[in-house]
Formats: structure tokens, C-alpha cells, sequence
């Protein structure tokens, strides 16, 4: 009997040992549980527990409940936040060399994108964050963007004139929209479905799996398939948690991240098989045929600028890549 209990009292303090050494860490995104970004993190999550035998694991705060990108971020830098699976929208506000990726019509394909991305270019921009109090640890994906109103079709850019655009705080974007004639209206994303609904802006644009995802179909008429914006996304660790690994759980961390970014671009891929013809059932209205070459002629004067601050030889090094 001395024996059982024995052995109980110390398979209660193995298992309170254990408990006590397991750090939780908090990690927030946009959107959904189910959408692209809940399964990217549920994946890079699973990895890291896994991987760590339990020492980490992670809660996850989707739908913007730890607050807009934007101060997520700021969070990750203050270290009052652990993770967060983010698009590039507003990175660009810590790290300005990221900006350089949210040039409209840079990709010509998601082919393009997560070549360059996946490359020397993309592993180069993910190592000037440290420097910013910030570890990259690594590409997930958020899809290209399409526009979607309550006005009208869109097919060119005089189509888009006048409309009043929620876009992410991204000057980048924004000078481009502005040579469609859009009136850009920078908004944090918690905010936009109420804005929709009330009429305070006409439309917004984001990829296929964050308007199924968000349910804009129940606020928004029109969709076109402008595939004006490539957005890519990223895991972003904060440096206070970063500091405290081992080399080895180091290297769990960016193992998780590699596979959370293939499952998450894998599920941008599914959305886009299969989400246009499910938000045309729930009502919307889809424009597939957009004159691209009217929207890329009328970012002429963007790109001009566009050249000045990044460097014309440095968006043709991502233009050229195959």
C-alpha cells in the first residue's frame, strides 16, 4: 500500500513538474480558426508542441482579439505578445524594406510570388528584422488581392474612379490605388465589416480566403478578380521569447514555421478553386474578365515613384525571377 501510494505521489509531481515547465505562448491573427491563417498557425503550433515534447504550446487569438495588425505587431516588439501570423500590409511601417513586395502587379502569378519569397530576395528581407526588435520566422501567405463594392462591376480602372476603398495602412498600396481614381481609406480590418455594412466606405480588397472567411459576401455586392496586389504574410516571434530558446528549439521554431507556410498556401489554394463559385452562391456578383493591361498602364505613375524609393534594379530583379 506504502509502495502504490509512493509511486502515485510521484507521478504527481512528475506530471506537476512537467506542467510547470510548459510556457504557453499567445498567437494572434485576422481572421478565422478555420481560415488560411488559423491553419498555418494550428499547424506551426501542433509542430512546436511537438517538437519541444510539450514545453511549448500555444493559444490562439483569432478574429482580431488581441487587436488590429498594426498593434499586434507593436505587441510582438514590446514582447507583451508571443506570435503573430500577419499579412505584410502594415509590416512595412517597422520594416521598411518589406514594402518593396506590396508593389500592385509585381507578381505574375503565385508561381512568381513564392519563388521570390522562397528565395534569396525573400530570405534576405526576413533577415532585416532582428534589427528592428522583430524575428521573421518566416513567409506564410495571404493571397492576391481583388476588389469588391456595393456599386458596381469593375472591369478597368475608371470602373474603380471615385470609389471610396478600405485599404490596410500601406502607402505602397495606396499611391497605386490612387492612379485608378479610388479614394483610399486606411482602416484597421476589426473595423471594416461594420464600415461595410454602414455604408462609410464602398468596397475594400483582400484575397479570396479573407473575404470567405470574413463574410463580406453578406455586405458586398460585386467582386473582381483583379488580382491587383500579391499579399504575402509572415510569422512574426517576439525577440523576448526568441532570446530564451535553445539552439535546438531555434530550429523546431523555423522547422514549424516552413511547414505552417506550406499548409496555410495550400489552404490560399483551395479557397481559390473553390471559394468564388461559394461566394457567387451566397450572392455576389463576379467579374473574371478585368483589363489588366488598362490597370497596369494607369500605374504608370506609381511606379515611377515606386523606382525612386526602392530602386528600378531592384524590382527587376523580382520582375526577372522564373
Amino acid at each position: 500500500m506504502k509502495l502504490g501510494t509512493l509511486a502515485a505521489c510521484l507521478s504527481l509531481a512528475l506530471g506537476a513538474s512537467a506542467f510547470a515547465q510548459t510556457t504557453t505562448l499567445k498567437i494572434g491573427y485576422a481572421t478565422t480558426k478555420e481560415s488560411h491563417y488559423g491553419v498555418g498557425s494550428t499547424v506551426f503550433c501542433d509542430e512546436v508542441e511537438k517538437g519541444t515534447q510539450g514545453r511549448y504550446k500555444c493559444q490562439h487569438f483569432p478574429n482580431s482579439a488581441l487587436g488590429g495588425e498594426r498593434e499586434q505587431i507593436e505587441a510582438i516588439q514590446l514582447g507583451t505578445q508571443d506570435l503573430v501570423n500577419t499579412s505584410t500590409g502594415p509590416v512595412g511601417n517597422f520594416v521598411p524594406e518589406v514594402k518593396i513586395v506590396d508593389i500592385p502587379f509585381l507578381f505574375r502569378d503565385y508561381d512568381h510570388a513564392r519563388k521570390v519569397m522562397d528565395g534569396p530576395i525573400g530570405q534576405d528581407i526576413l533577415a532585416k528584422f532582428p534589427s528592428k526588435g522583430i524575428i521573421a520566422l518566416g513567409w506564410t501567405e495571404n493571397g492576391f488581392r481583388h476588389m469588391t463594392n456595393s456599386k458596381r462591376d469593375i472591369v478597368k480602372p475608371s470602373d474603380a474612379a471615385g470609389l471610396k476603398m478600405r485599404t490596410m495602412e500601406n502607402k505602397v498600396h495606396m499611391d497605386g490605388y490612387r492612379t485608378f481614381g479610388i479614394l483610399p481609406t486606411p482602416m484597421a480590418f476589426p473595423e471594416l465589416f461594420g464600415a461595410l455594412q454602414q455604408g462609410t466606405v464602398d468596397g475594400q480588397e483582400n484575397p479570396i480566403p479573407v473575404i470567405l472567411s470574413s463574410k463580406f459576401s453578406q455586405v458586398q455586392n460585386h467582386l473582381s478578380l483583379t488580382a491587383h496586389v500579391y499579399s504575402p504574410a509572415l510569422l512574426l516571434l517576439s525577440p523576448k521569447v526568441w532570446n530564451k530558446l535553445s539552439d535546438a528549439d531555434k530550429k523546431v521554431f523555423l522547422e514549424a514555421a516552413k511547414k505552417a507556410g506550406a499548409a496555410q498556401r495550400k489552404k490560399v489554394n483551395e479557397d481559390e478553386n473553390n471559394g468564388i463559385a461559394q461566394l457567387e452562391k451566397d450572392g455576389m456578383k463576379v467579374t473574371r474578365k478585368v483589363d489588366g493591361d488598362a490597370f497596369r498602364a494607369a500605374l504608370k505613375p506609381a511606379y515611377a515613384g515606386y523606382a525612386k524609393e526602392f530602386g528600378a534594379d531592384n524590382i527587376k530583379k523580382i520582375s526577372d525571377v522564373q
